[in-house]
């Protein structure tokens, strides 16, 4: 039975009220206990790790990731390198799968990967197919929704949610239609329906709807149950949070007190500008998803996929290398506290995707998933796709993880280097 001391690290647990230096001791891949251990008999012949100055953290859980490797083409990257090898051992698939390519996903993703893979299932029977290239392929005909519900409904080990669209162009092809079915969806599974916001596909050349960016929320929010997740509140396309006028929606912070969700979901449509209209506003995230994928990423693209995204601005200009930790810097560099942005990827993420009984805390006896990361003060420069400029007085970078009581270093060719104001 192998026995592991994280030793000396600040311990950072919100669901359990714990921030304080301390131990952790994990044995047989479980965590065995947390407080002064070193030095007890409790810490005999075990392999001790010098975790002081660093943060240790419950297993971060990125919500908004895109890893169907290969089956999504050039957009599905591979899930150890987002995930164990980020420091990050909980990955949601957003939409890659659909009720037709939820087996392969199961035996080909999921199951051989060294981090916890679960997915949001698409409410379209193509699923995430090129990161949504096609808009045709996501017209109302191609949504199942008795299909898609058997399938959500037999793997629910796997299937923690629903993943559509409420954006610009997909309104002015078909309207609120396919919105209809999601929900739909999301009421038979009782499953949190998450939903894109801001635009994704371009208008469309012939016989599209003029349609008015500000009234999707409003048409939307309607059809949406308590749980269900309003994502990319901070993207800079029209649609969104931010109505054309540069004012909060005025429904957002009612879909608040409704008891919807709001994720992050970082990726290459997030404006440091639209961040600090929402969150000046009084609107928190719950949660945060980093939104990494094939377009936004330095990953070679495997041979015959796209060049291009329709969408140029979903190819990341900001950086071509992030994770989930350094979304959680973008959002301190917005003001946000450390103790702020911690639960987003631990306890509400685990919230979020209905295990709060297994994930999300350092608590006695649950499965040895967690995240160390370095913590350094100094002046570091960031930037988004609109070329705004902020500076990062804090820096997290992971340093490892343990998955199940499992040792893997951040050794993601991914992770970005941070730049020196």
């Amino acid at each position: 039975m192998h026995t592991t001391l994280l030793e000396g690290g600040r311990v950072i647990d919100p669901a359990n009220g714990i921030d304080d230096i301390r131990d952790v001791l994990v044995k047989n891949g479980r965590i065995a206990a947390v407080g002064a251990i070193a030095g007890t008999p409790m810490a005999e012949n075990a392999e001790v790790i010098d975790c002081s100055g660093r943060l240790v953290l419950p297993g971060l859980i990125d919500t908004h990731s895109h890893v169907y490797q290969y089956v999504t083409g050039r957009f599905g990257l591979n899930p150890d390198m987002c995930g164990v090898h980020s420091g990050v051992t909980t990955l949601v698939d957003q939409g890659g799968a659909s009720c037709m390519t939820l087996p392969g996903f199961r035996h080909y993703v999921a199951e051989p990967a060294e981090s916890r893979v679960l997915a949001f299932l698409s409410a379209y029977l193509v699923g995430g197919l090129e990161g949504h290239f096609y808009p045709e392929l996501y017209r109302p005909e191609c949504a199942d929704v008795d299909a898609t519900v058997k399938s959500a409904l037999a793997n629910r080990d796997l299937v923690k949610g629903i993943k559509a669209h409420a954006e610009l162009g997909g309104f002015a092809r078909w309207g609120v239609d396919v919105m209809k079915k999601a929900a739909q969806i999301g009421e038979q599974t009782e499953l949190p329906v998450y939903i894109h916001f801001g635009q994704l596909w371009p208008a469309p050349e012939t016989g599209g709807k003029p349609v008015d960016p500000d009234s999707i929320l409003t048409q939307v929010v309607g059809l949406l149950k308590p749980g269900d997740v309003l994502a990319h509140p901070f993207s800079r396309h029209p649609g969104g949070f931010v109505e054309q006028d540069g004012e909060l929606h005025r429904l957002v912070k009612e879909a608040v007190a409704k008891g919807l969700k709001i994720d992050v979901g970082h990726g290459s449509h997030f404006s440091y500008k639209m961040a600090a209209k929402v969150l000046e506003a009084g609107v928190l995230p719950d949660t945060l998803g980093s939104d990494m994928h094939g377009y936004n990423t330095s990953v070679p693209a495997p041979a015959g996929t796209p060049d291009e995204h329709p969408d140029e601005e979903h190819l990341f200009a900001g950086t071509s290398r992030f994770s989930l930790v350094s979304a959680m810097v973008s959002m301190m560099a917005l003001g946000l506290k450390l103790e702020q942005v911690i639960p987003m990827v631990t306890c509400n993420a685990a919230k979020l995707v209905g295990m709060s009984d297994e994930l999300g805390t350092l608590g006695v006896g649950r499965e040895a998933d967690i995240s160390v990361l370095s913590d350094e003060t100094g002046r570091w420069l960031l930037r988004d796709n609109e070329g705004t400029e902020v500076i990062a007085n804090r820096m997290l970078q992971p340093v490892f993880c343990l998955r199940g009581g499992k040792r893997f270093d951040a050794t993601a060719p991914i992770l970005p280097v941070p730049k020196v104001a």
